[in-house]
């Protein structure tokens, strides 16, 4: 059992060299999982918070889909996340719809991130990998950044919104468009105006189905508050004036 134990961890070490090579942060998520599954990395708590944190790290590494996103949120339910709070403070800032500054966050978790062989701030390294996977860290802040403000906002100023991301008009515009092309989101951005539309254009089909939709809402609620003003005057009617009186009976 320990040979195999041993041949499964360095198939999982193999795979996690070529998927760092090659920059599939998701493959290698998926591999350091299978890594925290075996017995033998439960049982020792050093290797269990180190798998636990790559997990993390390459989760919020991933460009940002339908897989990551709900890999993401599987691994933030994770109860052995606890062991590492502050890598888990980190996982959970891509878990809620809220702007994350990045020099902020470079700030708050940038040192303990650079203490790992995965993250290196500075350009000049042994490792270059290192360096890009901490700039590709900036670029996921950023673009959960971006995802927000669309959530938010149907039209905002673009000096507004190169404020809000901490970034130029140049590099504001650049991250927009990669993730409009890769259909994260919908913008459209209107140069002379300095707009940035975020509200995406409906044909009448679309609009008349809404608004059939909220007729039916609000003729329930209609019906609803009418039902219970009739059932409010019943309960007047037959309730008595004063406490212990009797209602009067009708003389014909």
């Amino acid at each position: 059992e320990d040979d195999v134990t041993d041949l499964k961890l360095r198939y999982y070490e193999q795979q996690i060299t070529l998927a760092k090579h090659d920059d599939k942060y998701l493959d290698a998520c998926k591999h350091y999982r299978q890594v925290l599954d075996t017995e033998a990395v439960e049982n020792n708590p050093e290797q269990l918070r180190a798998a636990l944190q790559r997990i993390i790290y390459f989760i919020i590494l991933a460009p940002y889909d339908n897989e990551q996103s709900d890999l993401l949120h599987r691994i933030h339910r994770d109860s052995r996340n606890s062991q590492i709070p502050h890598d888990a403070a980190l996982l959970n800032l891509f878990t809620v719809p809220e702007l994350m500054r990045w020099p902020a966050v470079a700030e708050n978790y940038g040192p303990h991130l650079c203490e790992t062989d995965i993250f290196d701030a500075t350009e000049n390294t042994a490792d270059p990998k290192a360096h890009k996977r901490w700039q590709d860290l900036r670029k996921r802040v950023i673009e959960h950044n971006v995802r927000v403000i669309a959530k938010y906002y149907t039209r905002i100023h673009f000096k507004r919104l190169t404020e809000l991301l901490d970034l130029s008009e140049e590099e504001t515009e650049k991250y927009i468009s990669d993730l409009v092309v890769s259909k994260t989101i919908y913008a459209k951005i209107d140069r002379p105006a300095r707009l940035v539309s975020f509200e995406k254009r409906r044909d009448a089909d679309e609009v008349l189905n809404e608004w059939s939709g909220n007729m039916k809402s609000l003729l329930g609620h209609l019906e609803r508050i009418d039902h219970l003003i009739t059932k409010e005057e019943m309960m007047a009617r037959i309730q008595p004036t004063n406490k212990g009186e009797k209602a009067p009976t009708k003389v014909r």
